[in-house]
């Protein structure tokens, strides 16, 4: 009870500053320099681009917040008694965003989950600080360079893949054209420093990162090992009807004992509540997703992404091997892959394409070891959203998920046969 209390009355609160924004109580929101605006302007935006078009004329702190609602009515099934599923709201969820300008080239990033599906307070999600002009070392300071580079430094989601700039971050889901992310959702936070450099049409990314999700001094007898990660990419405006963009990602975990989170990383739950959860068990706050738990691994990720008018196509190719164990500890926990599959296709239309419609494919098959046996994941979305403004948006979508193939087993078990579907209304807002 003092959760939910708690949880409604931080809601509250950030609705209260939304209201007075709405009223007009505020000025109007500062302009931030090389920012991805929240709502509608920042559809289809990847990492943030080099545009020097906002002077610097003393430090800016933007306060935006993020909100998010669903309407569930999902059914599921298997050979195993599930859990009793209704058609119902779930709790609402909400972020709290700080964005500062503090010089000029330098900008700081701060996300706090108000509420969320997993933790039962408000926390922080992560940070990070932006550098794109090295000003403050000296007038000037290696500006041909800083002309196409960006550093970032903190404990924050480091970017692998595209896949991660379009799902629903907690209540940030405005640049989700559907409810659910991805099936094998590649999304961490952890202690990194990345370079980008964009000359060009062309993309470049380095990263580093230490592996970890939660991060303590006592490692015990732990070896913590570095993650190293990195994209190369084209991205080009053709003319303007035609955008064209392909990237490919790599993330190699190197360790043992640290760097199996990229496919758990995500503290605030899944979107379908409660789906192939077992009859008389706690909520699965990742229900519906599938993370391969490799605890050492390499992922590389392919995304193609094209916009020609008001149809829009993102597609993700994804490989995923490692180990289950140290096979020195556990030598029969090893040698597992998992392929991950996905596209979306849209279509945007209205006098300033507010409206769309859409349909997405998802699929991950493989195994946990070179000797285990396969599984099998389908999903399959339609959709339909609607920009009232800029930063409030609906959305409805139908999903239909299903298990297949003989792996199955231990506590997996009660996924064989299993699927769920149904329809789930989300209301978003972004400012």
């Amino acid at each position: 009870m003092k959760i939910t209390i708690f949880k409604f009355t931080a809601m509250c609160v950030l609705m209260g500053v939304a209201q007075l924004f709405g009223q007009g109580k505020f000025t109007v929101q500062p302009e931030l320099q090389n920012f991805r605006q929240p709502g509608y302007d920042g559809l289809n935006v990847f990492e943030e681009q080099k545009n020097d078009t906002v002077p610097f004329d003393g430090l800016k702190v933007r306060v935006g917040g993020d909100f998010a609602l669903q309407l569930q009515g999902i059914n599921h099934t298997s050979d195993s008694a599930l859990a009793n599923l209704g058609t119902n709201f779930n709790l609402p969820t909400a972020n709290l965003n700080l964005d500062v300008q503090l010089a000029d080239g330098v900008r700081m990033h701060l996300r706090t989950y108000l509420s969320s599906r997993h933790h039962n307070e408000a926390w922080i999600k992560g940070g990070h600080i932006q550098i794109d002009k090295l000003d403050f070392i000296s007038d000037g300071f290696l500006s041909g360079f800083m002309d196409i580079a960006t550093l970032k430094i903190g404990l924050d989601e480091i970017n692998y893949g595209d896949a991660h700039f379009r799902r629903s971050d907690n209540a940030r889901a405005i640049y989700n054209p559907f409810v659910g992310n991805y099936i094998m959702d590649a999304f961490t936070t952890e202690a990194f420093g990345e370079l980008t450099l964009q000359p060009g049409p062309f993309l470049a990314v380095a990263g580093i990162s230490n592996g970890n999700l939660n991060q303590s001094v006592n490692i015990g007898t732990k070896e913590n090992k570095l993650s190293f990660y990195g994209k190369l990419g084209y991205d080009d405006q053709i003319n303007d009807d035609l955008r064209l963009r392909l990237t490919g990602s790599f993330l190699a975990s190197t360790g043992y004992d640290n760097g199996q989170y990229l496919y758990s990383g995500d503290r605030s739950g899944a979107r379908y509540y409660w789906v192939m959860v077992k009859e008389g068990a706690a909520d699965n706050f990742r229900s519906g997703r599938f993370n391969p738990g490799f605890t050492q691994f390499n992922a590389f990720q392919i995304n193609p992404f094209v916009k020609w008018k008001g149809l829009e196509f993102f597609g993700i190719y994804e490989m995923t091997m490692g180990d289950q164990a140290d096979p020195d500890v556990t030598p029969m926990m090893q040698g597992g892959s998992f392929t991950q599959l996905g596209g979306e296709l849209l279509y945007r239309f209205g006098s300033w394409d507010q409206f769309y419609a859409g349909g997405r494919f998802n699929s991950v098959s493989g195994n946990y070891t070179e000797n285990s046996p396969d599984i099998s994941i389908n999903r399959f979305n339609v959709g339909l959203g609607w920009f009232f403004t800029k930063n409030v948006m609906v959305k409805l979508e139908y999903v239909n998920q299903m298990y297949s193939d003989e792996g199955w087993t231990g506590s997996e078990a009660h996924f064989n046969g299993g699927s769920f579907d149904g329809a789930v209304f989300e209301a978003v807002i972004g400012f």
